[in-house]
């Protein structure tokens, strides 16, 4: 069966619970990758690289469609979760990327505490230790909330969209070069070592880890899965990371805004804060409070929400206390950042250098099913070899990603 009569023959998801859950599943993977780590990684990739910084995010959406849409494709057309097509394929292999998937969702979760903690402090002066706390407190009843599903659906959907209207306000206040950031983003004047590393980093921090996992799962937690919905899977994956990049691309232009008018933003202990604070005064630093409290909220959520996910289809008994597990999570997550010496940025370092680690495990896995295992495990489909093909470029990419990062997981704790 072709693509299109794939599309063609997907039942139809015109009711409001079907919109909302697509819209859930796309919004749960881009605002889990906007985290308090994204705002700060390119907050300060920004203001060292300046123009030429729109290239290395320019190729890190292509990378990151060739990656979502493989890994997506797999996961939604089998209607598995990650873990245990990798246990069905190689025995053990599930297990193991869930325990990756597991510590490094936990380390990170630890960071977007600390960022939500950070948020309230610019938004209201709130103390970090209570407002990680309170933070902490409101994500686990989220999920301990009746008909959980729809309620972070609808949520994560609200606090995207929140963050995408702020930050596109600053950018607009802070009057970027539009012009010359358009034609960097093709046409880069200089191309060294700084630009790859800037690249191969917001890759791995927009689909390393249980990040390119959390709208795939979420999808086929709702009943979205098989050859038949393939065109929904696609333009769900799709459209998740181009949110991202339009995030991206807003932080970024607002942060160029600022450099440009001659602000050192790198100056300061919080470079997005400060930059905020030199685009809108005042009103910036409030506004930043809230972009940074609603990001961490968000990728706490699809932080728990997928790593408990790689663990509950284990066992029957883990399934019917998922919400439980997600609260005990989150409630470790907050204990370890009130009790931890290092700093929110250094743990989120941490995590970004796991999930580089986890990302080329994944994709190798979900590659070997769509070349090998389509006949039993993808129930016949017929998997393009053009998207396969694109997917193994992509994997070669992140085999780069995961040698940079074990070189960095030293130098962190030094």
């Amino acid at each position: 069966m072709s693509e299109r009569d794939d599309t063609r023959a997907r039942p139809s998801l015109g009711a409001a619970a079907g919109r909302g859950t697509l819209l859930g599943a796309m919004f749960l993977m881009a605002t889990s990758a906007v985290g308090p780590g994204f705002i700060t990684q390119t907050t300060e990739f920004t203001a060292r690289l300046g123009a030429v910084f729109a290239f290395a995010i320019l190729v890190s959406i292509a990378v990151d469609i060739a990656v979502q849409l493989n890994i997506w494709r797999v996961v939604g057309v089998s209607g598995e979760r990650a873990q245990d097509l990798a246990n069905r394929v190689v025995p053990g292999a599930g297990y193991l990327l869930a325990v990756l998937i597991v510590v490094g969702g936990l380390v990170f979760n630890i960071g977007n505490i600390g960022g939500t903690a950070l948020g309230l402090d610019a938004l209201a002066g709130l103390d970090v230790r209570i407002g990680g706390t309170v933070s902490a407190a409101i994500a686990i009843g989220i999920f301990l909330v009746r008909r959980a599903g729809v309620a972070i659906d609808r949520i994560i959907v609200v606090l995207g969209a929140a963050m995408i209207a702020l930050t596109c306000y600053v950018a607009v206040v802070s009057r970027p070069p539009v012009g010359e950031a358009m034609r960097q983003a093709v046409l880069p004047e200089a191309l060294g070592s700084d630009v790859f590393f800037a690249t191969v980093t917001i890759i791995g921090g927009t689909v390393g880890g249980y990040i390119t996992y959390a709208g795939a799962h979420r999808l086929i937690d709702s009943g979205t899965k098989g050859p038949e919905n393939v065109g929904t899977i696609t333009r769900a994956s799709v459209t998740g990371v181009l949110l991202t990049g339009v995030m991206r691309v807003l932080l970024f232009l607002a942060v160029l805004g600022v450099v440009t008018g001659g602000t050192a933003v790198l100056d300061t202990a919080n470079p997005p804060a400060a930059a905020f604070q030199s685009a809108a005064g005042e009103v910036g630093m409030r506004l930043f409070g809230v972009i940074m409290w609603t990001a961490g909220i968000s990728s706490v959520i699809g932080a728990s929400y997928t790593s408990i996910s790689f663990v509950t289809s284990f066992s029957e008994r883990l399934q019917r206390h998922r919400g439980w597990l997600v609260a005990g999570f989150i409630t470790v997550s907050a204990v370890v950042y009130a009790l931890v010496q290092q700093t929110p940025t250094t743990l989120l370092i941490f995590a970004g250098a796991l999930n580089g680690l986890i990302l080329p495990v994944g994709l190798g896995v979900m590659l070997w099913v769509a070349a090998f295992r389509g006949r039993d495990l993808l129930g016949g489909y017929r998997y393009p070899r053009w998207l396969l093909a694109l997917g193994v470029l992509a994997w070669l990419l992140t085999v780069v990603i995961s040698y940079r990062a074990l070189s960095e997981i030293p130098a962190l704790w030094q």
